[in-house]
Formats: structure tokens, sequence, C-alpha cells
């Protein structure tokens, strides 16, 4: 697994006008809490946040954030980003206790597309309703993603948060109705066969009609 390690010193100086400060020096303005401690404000590198936020394993994992010589495990709880510029404006860390349950979301990792059985039997398309679902789990138990399997889904079918299929220690949070990827026709091959069952009713009505 990868390790992610932040380089931080303790901010002192607090306010909009010192945070807009520190980002005009390539700083960006942080804050760590949690875990039964005081909240303590923090300074990081703009350039190194940048380049960590550019991995999507960032974001699910255990990071180790080093203040000032002294670490601790935390995660990733907010990213405020400038509107239009390539700028972090702000992040949370959540300290991480070994024995309480992290609450965060994770990426799906979708595979066997190429596989999928309602595309290549029934010349359907895939779409995808979600990314990223929430999880409830132990920091030891906490996976980088979820792999969701897309070899066996047929035609008109739907697979739901209820179908995940999570490692052990792990729980899936959220509506189990609710829609993660579904193989359909595509449009124009929906509207074709619509318009084919229309026909076919139309005859069958002129069929009883005419009996």
């Amino acid at each position: 697994m990868e390790i992610f390690e932040i380089i931080a010193q303790l901010r002192t100086v607090k306010g909009k006008g010192a945070s807009r400060r520190l980002r005009r020096d390539g700083v960006v303005p942080a804050i760590v809490y949690g875990a039964g401690k005081e909240p303590v404000s923090l300074s990081l590198s703009q350039n190194e946040v940048l380049k960590h936020l550019e991995q999507e394993a960032f974001y699910s994992h255990i990071l180790t954030v080093n203040i000032d010589g002294n670490s601790e495990k935390v995660i990733l709880k907010d990213v405020q980003r400038h509107p239009y510029r390539h700028l972090i404006l702000h992040m949370d860390l959540q300290r991480v206790s070994e024995t309480e349950k992290l609450t965060m979301r994770v990426p799906l990792h979708f595979i066997n597309a190429e596989e999928c059985v309602g595309v290549k039997q029934g010349g359907g398309v895939i779409s995808h309703q979600m990314s990223e679902v929430e999880i409830s789990c132990l920091p030891k138990d906490l996976p980088e993603f979820l792999e969701v399997d897309l070899e066996n889904i047929k035609l008109h079918e739907t697979l739901h948060i209820s179908d995940l299929v999570s490692p052990e220690g792990v729980e899936v949070r959220g509506d189990g109705e609710q829609a993660v990827v579904s193989v359909h026709l595509a449009r124009g091959d929906k509207e074709e066969e619509e318009e084919k069952e229309k026909v076919e009713e139309t005859s069958a009505d002129n069929e009883t009609k005419e009996g």
C-alpha cells in the first residue's frame, strides 16, 4: 500500500487576511482535528499538496502528517479549491484512532467492462450512476477502492448499492436501492426497439379486431 506523508508547520497567524497572504506565498492553510485532541492550525506546501491530490489513492488512504517533527495519522476530510485557478484554499485533516470507525468516501473501480454480457451479447452500453461510495470501517480495514465486476450484468439490468461486495469489516453506507451502474440500449437502438414494439402492438390489435 502506498504511503503518503505531508510535511506541515504549526500556523500561528489566523484570519482571512493572513490566509490570503499565506496562499500568495505558496502555502495552504489547513487544520487537523479529532481523536479527542484540540484542533491545530497548520501550513502546508501548495506544490506538495497539489502533487498529492493528483493521485486518486490520496483521498482514501491513511495519511501521515509530520508537524514540526511529530507525526500523526490522519485522513483527508475536505478540500476547498479555488473556483477557477489551480489552487487549494484550505484543507481539513481528521486524526485517526485505531479503535474508532472511519466514515469516508472511496472510489469504485469497474472491472471486466469488455466482458460484460449485456454489451457483448445484448448490444447494450454501460452507464455509470456512481463513481464513489461512502463506507464505514476501522482504519486497519480501510480499502483504497471497491471493485465492481461488470462481467455478468445483462441487458436492462442494474446494480445497486446493496449489490456491492465489500471486504470483511467494511460497511457500505447509503440507500441500498440507489443505482450504481446499469446496462441499456443506446438511445438510437432504444427508440428503434420502442418503435418496433409499437408496430407489433398495433398489428396485434388489428388482428384481434379482424378476428
